[in-house]
């Protein structure tokens, strides 16, 4: 899912790795947890596959700090990012762009329909580049994630009933919780279903 986040946020804008770390953290928070030592991996791979591209140095390095990731593992990537210039001054940091075939394939994994691979983070990913979707894609995104809300909330209050017996009051509260915040997560999801499906109908009555 990290091909697909970064993909996105460089078909908004041009970024190099220390803005797409940032903008990874602004748009996504906590979910992103994406470190240098991830990160530019990464955009070796999908430079490697043409889905992206360098097309300028930034600033010097010495002018913009890096931060500290806090793993050993993080900081040479991101000092290995630094020194590679990729035929640009050394100082510099690559900056990134989507190609032709990046855009290809940011709407394959974007569409991709294979709700059994489809997580609670995965999928979070790809509303927040919905708008990027066709209406009806969009509709279905959101409808496989209901169904699979509906599933999750069955196994959870069989799990509830069954325990009632053997789980204390403080496991118990925490198999209610579980079931109250995917009843809230169904509500919200419907919801969402519902503007989705108006929006569309509002689209084809238009003359």
């Amino acid at each position: 899912m990290l091909e697909l986040a970064i993909l996105g946020l460089l078909k908004e804008q041009e970024l190099h790795g220390y803005e797409l770390k940032k903008r990874l953290s602004d748009t996504f928070g906590p979910m992103s947890r994406v470190s240098f030592g991830s990160l530019y991996p990464a955009l070796r791979r999908l430079e490697k596959a043409g889905a992206v591209e360098v097309t300028e140095a930034g600033p010097s390095a010495a002018a913009v700090s890096i931060p500290t990731t806090g793993s050993l593992s993080g900081e040479r990537a991101a000092y290995r990012a630094r020194r590679a210039g990729g035929g640009h001054d050394s100082r510099g940091r690559k900056v990134y762009r989507i190609t032709p075939e990046g855009q290809a394939l940011f709407e394959k994994l974007l569409a991709a329909e294979d709700a059994s691979a489809e997580d609670d983070r995965s999928f979070q990913l790809r509303l927040a580049f919905a708008r990027h979707l066709a209406a009806d894609q969009r509709l279905g995104l959101l409808e496989r994630r209901r169904a699979q809300l509906i599933e999750r909330l069955a196994r959870a209050r069989t799990a509830v009933r069954a325990g009632r017996e053997r789980l204390d009051s403080y496991a118990r509260a925490v198999a209610e919780h579980s079931t109250e915040a995917t009843e809230h997560d169904i509500s919200w999801i419907e919801r969402l279903i519902e503007v989705e499906r108006s929006d569309q109908l509002e689209r084809e009555l238009k003359p």
